[in-house]
């Protein structure tokens, strides 16, 4: 236990554990919009992994790590745009929806990465994302080097929390938002465009995932594979239930997530506990749905999630 502990109560162990967060909290907050407008969006895995691909490619060929990230938004944004086409224009289901829009984007993504690529024995590779120290408070000690020596878009991760608490609670946008998620009928006779929020909550949501999946093939690694979500977007989802659908709960359990992944991979390295290498890699997947199944079984499901909206059923 002494040994695991150390491991813990490092200041790397501690700044890694934000590094991992950082693609889980875009696309876990963009799943929130979607959900708190009432619509699941199943496309997450896929978006994250166009985005990835697109956001990568864009910054290979232009030099630029920013004209990637834009590269990357305006994908997510017009994968939202199609599950709005589907889910709100044509009211079909957004399990099916969104599932379908998974398999399209990462089709997409493998199609047009060997388009671009072709089939290289050394995979391609960026120069990645630079920590960024914040000259006085990342020499803090301690709070310094995890909270304010890292990279760019760390910060912004950071800020998207209380940022999308404000606009959910704060602002007649985010009131119309969660009321359409709760009672469409009741903001559409409010004079609410329930169709204009949900396209819009889905396209904010597709933006969002898509800097979490452009995060991780230009700043955590620095290179585009196929693997490289690796799941992350489904958990995305359970964190969303997780945290009863609220920023700051939902920012908790991704920082769950991310400590356990974190100190799986430190107990691998370390070799401290001797088991199959395989235990340390589903310890995080495992933990996590456990942990949702016995906090979130009273949680407030949005009212109108999963329904479409028809003006003429009431």
């Amino acid at each position: 236990m002494d040994e695991i502990l150390a491991q813990v109560f490092q200041v790397g162990f501690f700044a890694a554990m934000i590094r991992i967060a950082t693609p889980l909290l875009f696309a876990t907050i963009g799943e929130l919009y979607a959900e708190r407008s009432g619509v699941l969006n199943l496309g997450i895995e896929g978006i994250m992994l166009l985005s990835a691909m697109t956001g990568f490619s864009a910054a290979y060929f232009s030099g630029s790590l920013w004209l990637g990230v834009c590269a990357a938004l305006l994908t997510g944004v017009l994968a939202g745009a199609l599950m709005g086409l589907l889910t709100v224009t044509f009211g079909l289901s957004q399990h099916v929806s969104g599932l379908g829009l998974t398999l399209l984007a990462s089709g997409l993504a493998f199609f047009f990465y060997r388009v671009i690529f072709g089939q290289q024995s050394t995979p391609p590779n960026i120069v990645a994302f630079k920590p960024v120290a914040i000259p006085l408070l990342s020499d803090i000690p301690l709070i310094g080097p995890v909270l304010f020596n890292q990279y760019a878009l760390v910060y912004w991760a950071l800020l998207l929390v209380p940022l999308t608490a404000f606009i959910l609670y704060r602002t007649p946008w985010g009131l119309h938002l969660r009321t359409v998620g709760e009672s469409p009928h009741a903001a559409d006779s409010a004079g609410v465009s329930v169709a204009k929020i949900r396209y819009q909550a889905l396209m904010v949501s597709g933006a969002l995932m898509s800097v979490g999946g452009a995060f991780l093939s230009m700043a955590q690694f620095n290179a585009f594979t196929f693997g490289v979500i690796s799941g992350r977007g489904w958990i995305c989802i359970a964190l969303v239930v997780f945290g009863q659908w609220k920023p700051w709960r939902s920012a908790m359990a991704a920082f769950l997530f991310a400590f356990i992944d974190a100190l799986q991979l430190r107990l691998q390295a370390s070799a401290v506990i001797d088991v199959p290498y395989q235990v340390f890699l589903m310890m995080p997947y495992v933990l996590t749905i456990v942990t949702m199944a016995l906090l979130s079984r009273n949680a407030r499901v949005p009212a109108a999630l999963l329904t479409p909206f028809r003006k003429e059923e009431r």
